[in-house]
This record gives structure tokens, C-alpha cells and sequence, in this order.
């Protein structure tokens, strides 16, 4: 992005931290000139633009990245919910030990969407909402802040290909924000694959949580801090997703633009359709190839683990309060399949192989359909927001500078 190193003098700082002032003395001093008939009328939106100047370029990634990643959880929410039960609901099909045939609660986009629907209502559609939401700000802002910085390090420290270069910086950032999100999108996979309405069906989940904080509460109370990291083995898998997207991204915008992620022309001009091409493209593409991996992760974040029965004497790392007397004893939670003690599935191989002898190879595509209808309208609204917002913090920059140095020039010729 275009900058431009401007100096300050005292009439220049006078001047920041007046807009209207700046406003009237580039006015008295330019006459009818452009320059003063480019000052708007509004002190606020000056003010915003000098505002826009002070902003560090290291803040910029970040914030427009928490932004997008919010806006796109609204407005992808209730088909993040569709997926999710679709993904979960063979998890919950065992009970007293074995495998039995089960009613399939939820078919397809529509059915599941109408389903939802009918009996938990617009809430039911909004499930996990809250934890999503606190999870798009950390995830994006601290995934595209290591991103900006590290493309260019690692192109210039470690390899010269400019897509290596890219999908290092892409895993590295991703790393860096699933592992400090994880226990979030744990809560909002549970919140999402129960129902409103317990039931007994073998499909149902076998929690119920009332929101956020009861999930949170409950899951570290009987089933320790392990249960908050259930899944990173396949989160972190699923790095080759964002090694895919991003690299391919930034390369077809490249190719359509001219210019690279976050980066705008100064002329005001923005190809939302080669932003939009690049971004459809992309994510098809990251998604068909890595969504087994989401699978996988679901199925262990949606199991519950088992904990020591709590006692009065002494803190467990796992969460509970435990006794002597109470080592061995069977906890009171369950795994998903109705088992004490003994989780149905471990670890992202193990899993793999369990789900593939049950259930077979089209259990790894389960809501791949609605997944795609999710991820693709997700990651345009995620990425058309970062860009706008890139290009309107760039285009504030731009003439919030122009109007300080117009400022000074003024400042000086008082001066004089």
C-alpha cells in the first residue's frame, strides 16, 4: 500500500486535533481551489481520516480480518449448524457397546435445515452463534496478522518460490490461530450438533447445555481440560486447507488485479469480480481436497471424554476434584456411545479407521454438499469484507495524509 513519510510542526499538530480548523485554514488559504473544495463538509469523516494515519500498518491485517471473520459467521451461521449435525450425527449411534441400526435423524441441506427448524425454531438455527463469533475474532485477526508478516519473511529467508513462500505462511498462521482457538470451536460444535429438546434417540447428542459458559463449565467439571482439545490432531491436519486456499487466492488475484491480498491501487479503482473469481476458485478447490479432515475433527470434538469423580480434597489437572477413594470408580458422563470409561473414538487414525469399518468411505463426505453451500458464501463474505475494508482504511490513510501535508504547507506559509 502507498505511504508517505510527512513531518509535523506545532501549527500542523494544532491542526490534527482540530479538523474544523484544519478545514477553515485550508480553506482561507486556497480560496476556491480543489484542494479546499476536496475538504468535506463533515468534520467526522476528517476526522477519520486522520485518524486512519496514526493507525500502525501492523493493526490494519488484524482488525479487518476479526471484521470479516465476523460478518461472515452472521450471515453463514445457520448452515455451519446443518453441517455440523450432519457431520456429528453418526457419532451418536452406538449404544450398550455395539453398533446397531439406527433412524437417521437428518438428510440433506433441506430436510435437515426444515428439521432444525420445526422443532427448535429460529434458535435452533443460531446454535453456537456466541463461541463462533468469539471464535472468528481471535482466529482471523491473529491468522492474517502472522500471515502479512511472515509471506515475505519466509520468501525472503527460506525459499525463493513465491508459493512455497505463501503456503509456509499460510500453515504457520494457521497453526498459531487453531491453537489458540481450539477450545472455543469445541464449545461450538457441541452447542451446535445438540438438540434444543432432549430426547433419547441414539441419534441425539449426549449433553445439554444451556450456552457458552454452561458448556464451558460442564465440560472442564466432568470431563477435565483435555475435552477443550479434543480434535487438534485434525484441526491441524486440516493446515493443508488454508496451504491451498490462500496461496491459490493470492495468486489468482494476482494474475486478475495486478495486485496481492490486502493490496489496492491508489486510484480507487477495485476488480470485485477477479476478488470474487479468486475466492470461489480457491476455496472449492481447498475444500473438495481437505474436507475428510473436518470429519475426523468433528467426530472427536462432539465425543465426550471421561473424568475422575469429584471429591472435596484435591484439584485435578483434568478438571475434577479427586479422592483417593474414588480412583477407578466409573465416572457419571459417557462417551457417545453410551460407554463409561471408554471413548469411541482416539486419535485421528484410529478414528479414520473406526469410521471407515462402520460407516464406510461416504461417512468422510458426509455434508459435503451443505459444507460447500456453507464455505463457499462463508469465505467470500470473509474475504470481500477484509478486502473493502483494507481498501477504505488505505484510501482514509491516503487522504488523511494528503490533508496533513496540506496542513503544514499552510502552517509554514503563516510562518513566513
Amino acid at each position: 500500500m502507498r505511504s508517505t513519510e510527512i513531518g509535523s510542526s506545532e501549527a500542523a499538530s494544532t491542526a490534527i486535533e482540530n479538523p474544523q480548523n484544519l478545514h477553515l485554514n485550508a480553506a482561507q488559504s486556497l480560496g476556491q481551489s480543489s484542494a479546499a473544495d476536496a475538504l468535506p463538509a463533515s468534520d467526522f469523516t476528517t476526522r477519520l481520516q486522520i485518524l486512519a494515519t496514526r493507525i500502525p500498518k501492523a493493526y490494519i491485517a488484524p482488525f479487518c480480518g476479526a471484521s470479516a471473520g465476523v460478518a461472515s459467521g452472521i450471515v453463514t451461521c445457520p448452515l455451519d449448524v446443518i453441517k455440523t449435525k450432519l457431520q456429528a450425527q453418526g457419532g451418536f449411534a452406538r449404544r450398550g457397546g455395539q453398533t446397531r441400526e439406527t433412524h437417521i435423524l437428518y438428510r440433506g441441506m433441506l430436510g435437515t435445515g426444515k428439521r432444525i427448524f420445526h422443532e427448535d425454531g429460529i434458535r435452533g438455527l443460531y446454535q453456537g452463534l456466541g463461541p463462533m463469533l468469539l471464535g472468528y475474532l481471535p482466529t482471523w485477526a491473529v491468522y492474517l496478522a502472522v500471515y502479512d508478516r511472515s509471506r515475505e519473511y519466509f520468501h525472503e529467508h527460506t525459499t525463493d518460490s513465491w508459493l512455497l513462500s505463501r503456503a509456509y505462511a499460510s500453515i504457520t498462521a494457521g497453526a498459531c490461530s487453531t491453537i489458540v482457538t481450539n477450545p472455543i470451536w469445541v464449545i461450538k460444535t457441541r452447542l451446535m450438533s445438540q438438540s434444543l429438546k432432549q430426547n433419547n434417540e441414539g441419534a441425539r447428542a449426549p449433553w445439554q447445555y444451556s450456552g457458552t459458559l454452561d458448556a464451558a463449565r460442564k465440560m472442564y467439571r466432568l470431563e477435565g481440560i483435555r475435552s477443550f482439545y479434543s480434535g487438534l490432531t485434525p484441526a491441524l491436519l486440516g493446515l493443508t486447507h488454508v496451504a491451498i486456499q490462500f496461496p491459490l487466492y493470492e495468486y489468482l488475484k494476482t494474475a486478475i488485479t495486478g495486485f496481492g491480498i490486502g493490496e489496492h491501487p491508489d486510484n480507487g479503482s477495485t476488480h470485485w469480480v477477479g476478488i470474487s473469481f479468486a475466492t470461489f476458485l480457491s476455496k472449492i478447490c481447498a475444500s473438495t481436497i481437505t474436507y475428510p479432515h473436518e470429519v475426523l475433527r468433528t467426530r472427536l470434538q462432539t465425543q465426550q471424554r471421561t473424568a475422575p469423580a469429584p471429591s472435596s480434597d484435591e484439584v485435578s489437572f483434568r478438571g475434577g476434584l479427586k479422592h483417593p477413594h474414588d480412583r477407578g470408580r466409573p465416572p457419571s458422563v459417557s462417551s457417545s456411545d453410551g460407554m463409561p470409561n471408554r471413548p469411541r473414538y482416539h486419535g485421528a487414525v484410529r478414528t479414520f479407521q473406526t469410521i471407515l469399518r462402520e460407516e464406510g468411505w461416504h461417512a468422510f463426505y458426509s455434508g459435503i454438499g451443505t459444507n460447500l453451500f456453507r464455505a463457499i458464501p462463508a469465505a467470500m463474505t470473509t474475504m470481500l469484507t477484509y478486502e473493502y475494508l483494507t481498501k477504505l482504511i488505505h484510501d482514509y490513510r491516503h487522504e488523511g495524509e494528503l490533508k496533513l501535508k496540506e496542513a503544514e504547507i499552510h502552517s509554514e506559509g503563516n510562518s513566513i
